[in-house]
């Protein structure tokens, strides 16, 4: 089964080559996958009107039978916005993991407009056809109150804890990230048994 892959930075993210993300979409193309890792428009001062746009000509973009979203930091909280309005039912998405998605309180006043109003679980749940995961730190300082609590309660999903993992960047020893690579591996093709 074809993958491809798009993978969502977050605010103040340029993608350095020593991000795990950036890694992560290398590895990706080594291994013959379809990768989209835009730019999104003005990292510094992102607009979430602006980065709706763009997510959604990235995923309209994409072309694989199995489709792959990688988001972190601030792009989590995107994708929660993307969810709410329904934009996964115009594009369907197979698989989402979303890795340290602040709480809206401690995202930087630059990208005050992604803040949530409010968690609804239901769109974000339903925004993944077949998994939706988390991944954060127990030591993040742009989510103190712990993704667990927040996002994965609500979601009725276990999150994956790294401990001591801070906001999962580079700063934090995450450049070549091996997990992201599993996690990112296709499904096994299936097999037609009546054949």
């Amino acid at each position: 089964m074809a993958a491809s892959y798009l993978i969502l930075h977050g605010i103040e993210n340029d993608r350095p080559p020593q991000h795990w993300q950036f890694q992560l979409a290398a590895e990706l193309v080594r291994r013959g996958h379809e990768v989209r890792y835009p730019g999104l428009p003005d990292p510094y001062t992102p607009i979430l009107d602006s980065w709706l746009e763009a997510l959604n000509g990235e995923l309209a973009a994409l072309r694989g039978e199995h489709r792959v979203v990688v988001c972190h930091s601030l792009a989590c909280l995107l994708w929660f916005h993307a969810a709410a309005r329904g934009l996964h039912k115009v594009v369907p998405v197979d698989r989402v993991l979303l890795v340290a998605p602040p709480d809206s309180a401690f995202v930087p006043e630059a990208g005050a407009s992604f803040r949530l109003a409010g968690f609804e679980p239901d769109p974000i749940r339903e925004s993944a056809r077949s998994e939706l995961a988390i991944v954060c730190s127990d030591a993040d300082p742009y989510n103190p109150t712990g993704a667990q609590t927040l996002y994965g309660d609500p979601l009725a999903i276990d999150a994956t804890i790294l401990h001591g993992g801070q906001h999962i960047t580079p700063d934090s020893g995450y450049g070549r990230w091996r997990f992201a690579e599993r996690w990112c591996q296709p499904p096994p093709a299936e097999h037609d048994c009546t054949t």
